[in-house]
């Protein structure tokens, strides 16, 4: 243990630790970078362990290190374990109470969560079941506004929804194959894939995804596993026989009043958009959240949102919807004040847009910007028409038209795609509308004009050629812990 007491008190000089005064007597020691922390106090004759206020331990000499998402503890005299269950507990962490206030050490609030904030969420819901202590604070907003802020750098992790026809689903986390050093292949992980889980419409903020089954929208956390069904919408437009009704869900944060935010936009319309409706919910991700209608402003438009796409921008929820069958918009919600804006799509002379039901459009971020990727000429002529909103307040919109790479031609030939959004570096990802005897993705230089196919390997052979919804979405945050209230 002298040997161990001397790597320490060598290490806190170095300049790669820094040495935190956490009480009057007590430091603990942390090593930037990594995962490793040391708590000792100043003289070494008294010890901290991470344990509740309620608990504590006796005066001895402890070494608390944290090590792969687990605890060892090294003790220099011996101490009695009240109950192994509890050590168990506490992964491998050697407790016992006091019958002293003499000898007690409470542990601060502020290095309590400078340990956790170092954990991954898997051992955090664990420790949920210790204590209530424990419990309050990783359940904490604050504790989970910590988190997110730590940077963690993590691989982007691609998530993909199924469902089929008969309503069997599962959810598929996939990662960056380790064999694929040009990075055109992921690989489905099977520990972190949920059969059973997932939905219709697929949306992900911080770490929370939301997606639609049957007539109620779900939100979802695959760090912690929790899973909250909101209650269904009492819309007040009804859809009669023969006519089309389409929700959307996507998710935002209110960074104001730091909230979560679902929206939801329903829309019914007759055959050609004719007799066009449609309405607006927010629900505040809270306890005892209601759904709660928007109220448009004065010139506010009936539209119908038609496609699937759509992403956040701040606190700014942006999709793409059709005013008639002939114009589409941009339709952005500010969460925080929770107000529409719509914005047409401007036509130019000598533009023909195809009806809504023809045309193979959808909203991108471009640049920092708003987009509309509309690439329905892009299997017939290896054509795609780049609209940008230049400027928001002022309507202006600016139209290239780019030009695919003809060696390219026949990796879109006879094949509809979807728009599936961006990535990182700013390449859109296309996606077949059906999958056959595999699974890929294509991702569109928009700089170079130039396609690059992405393989999908390990998806259970029953999705293959079968009728199946599917959607895509990146989760590419550093891994956050937001608790859903319920």
């Amino acid at each position: 243990m002298s040997r161990g007491r001397k790597r320490l008190k060598q290490a806190a000089s170095e300049q790669d630790f820094t040495l935190k005064e956490c009480q009057s007597i007590v430091q603990a020691v942390s090593l930037r970078g990594s995962n490793q922390i040391k708590i000792m106090d100043a003289k070494r004759d008294n010890s901290l362990a991470l344990f509740p206020e309620s608990l504590c331990i006796r005066r001895g000499t402890f070494l608390a290190s944290y090590f792969d998402s687990s605890f060892t503890l090294v003790q220099t005299v011996e101490t009695k374990i009240k109950s192994s269950l509890f050590a168990t507990l506490y992964f491998g962490l050697a407790v016992t109470q006091q019958k002293s206030r003499r000898d007690m050490c409470e542990i601060p609030r502020d290095l309590m969560i400078e340990v956790f904030m170092r954990l991954p969420a898997k051992s955090l819901m664990k420790f949920k079941c210790i204590s209530k202590h424990w419990s309050s604070l990783i359940s904490s907003r604050y504790f989970c506004n910590r988190v997110f802020t730590v940077a963690r750098q993590q691989q982007p992790r691609l998530y993909m929804c199924l469902v089929d026809q008969f309503g069997q689903r599962e959810l598929l986390s996939l990662s960056m194959s380790s064999t694929s050093p040009d990075n055109t292949c992921f690989v489905v992980d099977q520990d972190l894939s949920s059969p059973g889980m997932g939905g219709f419409f697929l949306s992900i903020v911080h770490d929370l995804m939301c997606f639609y089954v049957t007539t109620n929208a779900c939100i979802y956390n695959p760090n912690t596993k929790q899973l909250l069904t909101l209650p269904a919408i009492k819309s007040d437009i009804i859809d009669e026989q023969g006519q089309r009704k389409d929700t959307r869900y996507p998710i935002g944060h209110d960074p104001v009043n730091d909230q979560y935010k679902l929206f939801c936009t329903i829309a019914i319309s007759s055959r050609g958009l004719a007799n066009l409706k449609s309405e607006h919910w927010v629900f505040v991700l809270e306890a005892g959240g209601l759904w709660k209608k928007v109220v448009p402003r004065e010139h506010y438009h009936p539209h119908a949102p038609l496609s699937r796409g759509w992403f956040v921008s701040g606190s700014v929820v942006h999709y793409m919807a059709w005013l008639d069958m002939h114009i589409c918009a941009v339709v952005s919600f500010e969460i925080t004040s929770e107000e529409l804006t719509i914005i047409p799509v401007p036509k130019k002379a000598g533009d023909v847009f195809l009806p809504a039901v023809m045309m193979m459009a959808d909203i991108i971020e471009y640049g920092g910007k708003i987009a509309i990727f509309d690439h329905s000429y892009l299997d017939d002529e290896g054509l795609v028409d780049l609209w940008v909103l230049e400027d928001a307040g002022k309507k202006k919109w600016s139209k290239q038209t780019l030009v695919l790479q003809p060696c390219q031609r026949h990796l879109v030939h006879d094949t509809e795609l979807k728009v599936k959004g961006t990535i990182r570096d700013g390449k859109v990802i296309l996606a077949p509308s059906e999958m056959g005897s595999g699974f890929y993705i294509m991702y569109y230089d928009i700089q170079s004009n130039s396609l690059t196919r992405v393989k999908i390997e390990g998806v259970p052979h029953y999705w293959f050629d079968k009728i199946c919804y599917f959607d895509l979405k990146f989760m590419d945050e550093s891994e956050s812990f937001i608790y859903l209230e319920t």
